[in-house]
């Protein structure tokens, strides 16, 4: 029995770990534009496409990895300079083509210049090996999910609130318009909250490959929907939201994972998003009810 909840309590909150850093990576763009960038989950494709490129190289895996997040972190005020610096100041509607044009663009480029078919990406022993815990096998990568994430978003806290970046960007996030009065520089902030974005894709990434081993040009798809519904959950505005949503999401995931029988496991995404579904008829704007916001320009 111990054994039992010692291994749900740890498979949930590595799902719930790398959820919440997806969202909070999503959330931390929308705070300040109140636009969802589309193109999130292709900054998780590229950092899988780096590991591959460098695969045959003799760097070390940690260097790799290093280059697959600094990628991410590239894409991502790419994605802002071509997709929605331009338009941003025109209407939402324009940002979200230019977003999804972005997203297909990147997408478009792998199969044509890579390949369609998944590639396995090279991955230290870290990632296959388990350690035993009061007579449960646990996956290592789980518990350095865990860790990885812990240690992020302490960090990111002390960011937002001890470092003048972080002070701006929250200012940005609460009243953009009286900030760049103030002020804050305002495309320097965008593009930061951007670069700060792509850097949590490109941990998730890494992590997200450390689970799944390979690579192809749709890996995106599935995280950009779980943080979308994750910081739907925990509300759009709310960094903190983001975070709850995302353990939140997982710990239904996995709670029905070992409460369906076998042969309603396959109806598992429907009963999530009832549950989804129910959450949001109750509290509409979120668990977490993110700060009064101004104009997005």
């Amino acid at each position: 029995m111990i054994g039992q909840i010692i291994q749900f309590t740890i498979d949930a909150l590595s799902l719930g770990s790398l959820y919440a850093l997806m969202a909070l990576g999503l959330v931390i763009v929308y705070g300040i534009l109140k636009l969802v960038n589309f193109a999130y989950g292709e900054l998780i494709m590229v950092t899988g496409y780096t590991l591959f490129l460098l695969s045959g190289s003799p760097l070390p895996w940690i260097v790799m990895a290093g280059c697959g997040i600094l990628m991410a972190v590239f894409f991502g005020i790419l994605t802002e300079l071509i997709a929605f610096r331009p338009v941003r100041a025109k209407s939402v509607t324009a940002v979200l083509i230019t977003s999804f044009a972005f997203s297909t663009l990147l997408q478009n480029a792998a199969l044509l210049f890579i390949s369609p078919r998944s590639r396995q990406v090279p991955l230290p022993d870290l990632f296959t090996q388990s350690v035993e815990l009061a007579g449960v096998i646990i996956p290592l990568r789980n518990i350095i999910t865990i860790i990885f994430a812990v240690v992020l978003l302490i960090l990111f806290a002390l960011l937002l609130k001890k470092t003048v970046l972080g002070i701006a960007l929250r200012a940005a996030a609460s009243e953009f318009r009286m900030a760049r009065m103030l002020g804050v520089p305002a495309n320097l902030v965008i593009s930061l909250a951007f670069a700060i974005s792509g850097f949590f894709a490109g941990v998730v990434g890494i992590l997200w490959l450390g689970r799944i081993g390979v690579v192809l040009p749709t890996i995106g798809l599935e995280p950009l929907l779980i943080a979308f519904i994750a910081t739907v959950i925990g509300g759009m505005r709310s960094l903190q939201g983001a975070v709850l949503g995302g353990y939140l999401l997982a710990f239904i995931d996995i709670s029905l994972n070992y409460t369906l029988p076998q042969d309603l496991l396959q109806f598992r995404d429907a009963f999530t998003f009832s549950f989804v579904i129910l959450l949001l008829v109750l509290k509409p704007e979120g668990l977490i009810k993110g700060p009064a916001t101004g104009q997005r320009t």
